[in-house]
């Protein structure tokens, strides 16, 4: 080789070094083409190669590049993935979220390339995706020693905020699927703007970030900045609202159970309208649990809350309580997404699920809640537990339901407490059967007829009633309702008006082995005509792939836990002594000398030999009795009648915990 040739050749090799390190972020896209030309030239010079550089091998250099730097982004964001955040600050997580950003777009922008290579050139992308290739990865304490994040760096540029705003705003480089992490307003005050991007942020995220990186998107400081400023509102509120929009041209939608369907959610949103000054909405509770995204859901709609107080209502179900979120996957969806943290958001969304009003009354036509219908509170005067488990149910008014103390994380179960009506409201169904009883097969809540809804109606100069609470599984078998498969069904026609069920959580469940495909609906009143609902029906949207066990398993009955709840809380809270228990009954002048005590001798493998007491019965077949038996026969009847039930009360009981315990195993295998 001559000394002229070797000395154009070490000049070339300075060209292809000095535009292997060299920034693209401040060139435009026709100087790095030039640039990518010229390290073409002098590479081909250097390898003594004397054919012509074309277009073609420009764009391929520079894909080659391109996909280099986009290997070199992807290791990072698998680094990230798999390290541990539980010692990180707000700040700290925001900036590992932005890096993220950045990387995930980079290599979205090398798929892109790789597609259509010719794109680069001809539409303008070199520059947009070079403007990120001098990102600097910050070495960040890693809390796992193992995955020192921040090994692999590239070039480092000053100014990474332009970079971000530069590649965000390349709409070449399809970056929609990313997001700064969510920040509360500086003035504390939110905006339709701050709203519609935190719910645009959060579906993005669902899409493209594990459960455990949620944190990331949204802090801890921002779930307690809108828990804390929600409450406040909703704890103003009365147990039944009054929604007055008599005198305004104006929509209100009802909307049934969500049950962490968030991407469902967002199309009713698209379908209905947002809330506005002229549209209201009054959701009927159940937002979390039995889903993977009931957090989105909670924080969304409370969001919505502060934005518009009055213009968005939302009512309390029976899973926002700490026995349904513990045991039916909200518990464990926050904790999955705030680790360490977990524990403090769960508690502070308990305290926030006990502020939620329980009904509210529509332009004084229409009642709507979750459950239903309640019973008339037993007089707190009375102590007389005889007579609190014979007295014959009545239905409860709007009076009653203003006075009672909704403040509790979960719900009073024991008939004499005054504010059993709680678990009323939540938990209530309706019965094709005329009467209102409680509900002996879920041990909560009541059963009512036809002729009970058109009382209520009358006593409330009402016309309507809306309530959700059940689906497609709770009608399952039901022969003489609607099976929900709409979303909606007419339960009771009556003279007064009607009774309708609305559910508004399509394909349900998300998890378990059995999905009715059913649709969700909403319901729109309009003025005038409040009593008069339209139903919209809606299918369900695509949603992320999601792992079970991040969120519990489905395979368990919530009638079986609901059981056993009530016949625990029976069997732990009604142990009388036989002494306590017929102390009032005259056997001797009946000429019993050995009445039937309240006790039973059981033998357990565990505990050898016991003398358990048998539980009194929440609800007694046969009584009150006939006015016509007179004493001491009368007395007598009771007894044994209340003994006969205690002892049905006992074996449902252990039947029914054996049932838990085999569901509560199967639960285990997926945690």
């Amino acid at each position: 080789m001559d000394d002229k040739l070797e000395t154009i050749q070490n000049i070339c090799q300075k060209i292809v070094d000095t535009t292997n390190l060299y920034s693209f972020s401040k060139l435009d896209d026709q100087q790095v083409y030039s640039l990518m030309r010229l390290r073409e030239i002098s590479h081909r010079i250097v390898n003594e190669r004397d054919s012509r550089v074309t277009r073609n091998d420009v764009i391929s250099a520079m894909c080659f590049y391109i996909n280099r730097l986009a290997g070199k982004c992807k290791d990072i964001v698998d680094i990230m993935n798999k390290m541990s955040y539980k010692d990180l600050d707000d700040q700290q997580m925001q900036q590992l979220s932005r890096l993220k950003e950045l990387l995930c777009g980079i290599v979205d922008g090398a798929k892109d390339v790789e597609t259509e290579p010719s794109r680069i050139v001809e539409q303008g992308m070199v520059s947009d995706i070079w403007m990120t290739e001098s990102l600097e990865v910050e070495p960040i304490d890693s809390c796992n020693d193992d995955i020192p994040l921040g090994e692999t760096q590239i070039v480092a540029i000053e100014d990474k905020q332009a970079v971000a705003e530069a590649r965000l705003a390349n709409q070449y480089c399809d970056m929609s699927h990313v997001k700064h992490s969510i920040s509360w307003p500086p003035n504390g005050s939110l905006t339709l703007e701050w709203v519609v991007e935190m719910m645009k942020t959060l579906e993005l995220s669902s899409r493209n970030y594990t459960p455990s990186e949620f944190q990331l998107i949204m802090p801890v400081s921002v779930v307690d900045s809108i828990l804390n400023v929600a409450a406040s509102i909703l704890h103003k509120e009365p147990n039944c609202l009054e929604i007055d929009c008599h005198g305004e041209v104006s929509n209100v939608v009802i909307v049934g159970d969500i049950h962490g369907h968030y991407h469902d959610l967002l199309h009713l949103f698209e379908l209905a309208n947002f809330p506005s000054e002229s549209q209201y909405y009054v959701f009927n509770g159940n937002y979390v649990d039995r889903g993977a995204w009931g957090l989105e859901v909670f924080l969304v709609l409370l969001a919505w809350k502060i934005l518009m107080p009055d213009r968005v209502y939302l009512l309390r179900g029976n899973h926002e309580t700490r026995f349904c979120t513990s045991s039916y996957g909200f518990e464990k969806e926050v904790r999955t997404k705030y680790g360490e943290q977990g524990e403090k958001v769960y508690h502070r969304c308990l305290e926030t699920f006990k502020e939620l009003p329980l009904a509210a009354i529509i332009a004084g036509k229409v009642y709507t809640t979750h459950g239903g219908l309640f019973r008339k509170p037993c007089n707190p005067d009375v102590q007389n537990d005889k007579e609190t488990r014979t007295r014959k149910l009545e239905i409860g008014s709007l009076q009653d339901l203003s006075k009672l103390e909704r403040f509790f994380v979960d719900i009073p179960t024991k008939d004499e407490d005054p504010n059993i009506i709680l678990a009323d409201v939540l938990w209530s169904n309706p019965s094709k059967v005329d009467g209102l009883r409680e509900n002996q097969a879920r041990g909560v809540g009541l059963l009512w007829g036809p002729d009970f809804t058109e009382a209520f109606l009358k006593l409330s100069n009402l016309k309507l009633i809306i309530r959700s609470h059940e689906g497609p599984d709770s009608r399952d078998g039901k022969i003489d309702f609607d099976d929900m498969i709409m979303g909606y069904s007419t339960d009771h026609d009556i003279e007064s008006g009607k009774l309708y069920t609305l559910f508004s959580a399509p394909d349900f469940p998300q998890f378990g082995q059995k999905s009715y495909c059913n649709e969700g609906a909403y319901a729109t009143l309009k003025h005038p005509d409040f009593e008069t609902p339209s139903f919209h029906t809606f299918k369900a949207v695509d949603k992320p792939k999601i792992d079970i066990c991040y969120f519990g398993c489905e395979g368990h009955d919530l009638d079986l836990d609901l059981t056993l709840m009530a016949l625990a809380d029976a069997v732990s809270s009604n142990n009388s002594s036989p002494i306590e228990i017929h102390s009032g009954v005259d056997f001797e002048a009946l000429g019993i000398l050995n009445p039937p005590s309240w006790s039973i001798t059981l033998t357990d493998d565990a505990t050898g030999t016991q003398n358990v007491p048998i539980p009194k019965a929440p609800v007694v077949e046969g009584l009150p009795l006939p006015p016509s038996i007179e004493e001491p026969h009368k007395a007598a009847y009771e007894y044994f009648l209340e003994l006969i039930a205690g002892l049905k009360f006992m074996l449902q009981t252990t039947e029914n915990k054996n049932k838990i315990h085999i569901s509560h195993r199967k639960r285990k295998k997926c945690n």
